[in-house]
């Protein structure tokens, strides 16, 4: 335990679609620190960082798309039918991710982290952490949401489950294992439960959450907060009132949202009267949803909204802003201009990672607006 000796960190796993990632968030919610493992695999491969190559040269050119990135379904096509080749995967790839965990870990200014990766055990990454906590579905739950998240065949499904080791060899080894079969605010109850038992007293307090200044911004009675999972029925009726397709937001929906998402609440006079909702991946913060009520100034609304949101996301050793704002706001040039955004296309960015963030924010648009945080890539070359 000498490696991370000034963090309590949460070693997470469990076999593929177990909900692992959605306990992660939970965790963040909390005040953890996030890394997804995983994620960082796939950034290992991207053109231009240090895993392309070799897998490139073991695996062929066949596994490339058109753009020249790895594609992925092609590759877990390969490695997910036979077990010799994905050992040779992971030989490339886990040392770079090992050492990409270690840099985000001794940089981060949060005191636990949570660190999730399929593979925690076999790469030997449980061993450095101070609890192991495991998800576990029934496998009917697995399949599931493999066919219905991910778009795969039942067949491939099945495939998938059956390459890994057995989900009963994890959660012996487990600290902690979380059942996510049920509802999120179920499993929200298991996590704060197996939370307090875990982290030290000292460091479950509110305050080791990314901070968040509570000072009125400059020149209006607007206050920022970021918002806990116990104001999901706050958050359900202030989306309600944004709504004009008639569709209904429950709390139970919301409590979904913050298994991938966080919101920020603009406060007047003690009424909620806008928000922000944004996701951190990969050291990518990405805004994807703005309400503002009609009678408050849109520019102040923005920028308190997205000062909050980029202190946060800077917290998380962001390095880049991506924005997907409604049709109104994006023509306010002049706003974006101030706030320091360029609207740009994903092909413009400079760095594959933050294209393919740019890409899955923007969804059907072409362009988003971006704007640096930081001018140095936390993880150089990777």
């Amino acid at each position: 335990m000498g490696k991370w000796s000034d963090k309590t960190v949460i070693g997470l796993t469990g076999n593929i679609g177990s909900g692992k990632s959605v306990v992660r968030k939970m965790l963040e919610q909390l005040g953890a620190y996030g890394i997804d493992a995983d994620a960082l695999a796939h950034r290992t491969m991207l053109p231009g960082s240090p895993g392309y190559g070799p897998v490139v040269k073991k695996f062929g050119t066949w596994i490339l798309s058109e753009d020249k990135t790895i594609n992925r379904s092609r590759l877990a096509s390969i490695v997910f039918n036979d077990p010799d080749a994905l050992h040779e995967l992971e030989q490339v790839i886990h040392p770079l991710v090992v050492n990409a965990v270690d840099v985000l870990i001794r940089h981060a200014a949060q005191p636990v982290i949570v660190l999730e990766a399929i593979k925690l055990i076999e790469s030997g990454l449980a061993a450095e952490c101070n609890s192991l906590w495991v998800t576990e579905v029934t496998p009917d739950v697995q399949i599931k949401r493999l066919v219905t998240k991910r778009g795969l065949r039942v067949s491939e499904a099945r495939m998938r489950i059956k390459a890994q080791p057995p989900q009963a060899d994890k959660v012996n080894a487990a600290d902690v294992v979380i059942n996510n079969s049920g509802t999120f605010t179920e499993t929200f109850q298991q996590v704060v439960k197996a939370w307090r038992k875990t982290v030290p007293p000292v460091l479950q307090g509110t305050r080791y959450l990314p901070t968040l200044p509570s000072n009125k911004a400059a020149g209006s009675n607007l206050l920022v907060i970021r918002a806990k999972p116990a104001y999901a029925g706050l958050i359900a009726d202030l989306l309600n009132r944004f709504k004009t397709d008639g569709s209904n937001t429950t709390a139970e929906m919301v409590m979904a949202e913050f298994s991938e998402k966080a919101f920020l609440l603009l406060m007047s006079d003690q009424k909620a009267v806008g928000y922000l909702c944004w996701k951190v991946e990969n050291l990518v913060a990405c805004t994807t949803d703005i309400g503002i009520d009609s009678t408050i100034p849109t520019g102040q609304a923005m920028e308190a909204l997205l000062a909050e949101m980029e202190k946060a996301s800077r917290d998380l050793q962001c390095e880049v802003s991506l924005i997907k704002p409604t049709r109104a706001l994006a023509e306010d040039h002049r706003l974006w201009e101030r706030l320091g955004y360029q609207r740009r296309s994903p092909g413009s960015l400079s760095f594959p990672a933050w294209k393919e963030a740019a890409q899955e924010c923007s969804g059907a648009e072409d362009k988003v607006f971006f704007k640096q945080l930081r001018l140095d890539q936390v993880l150089r070359p990777i």
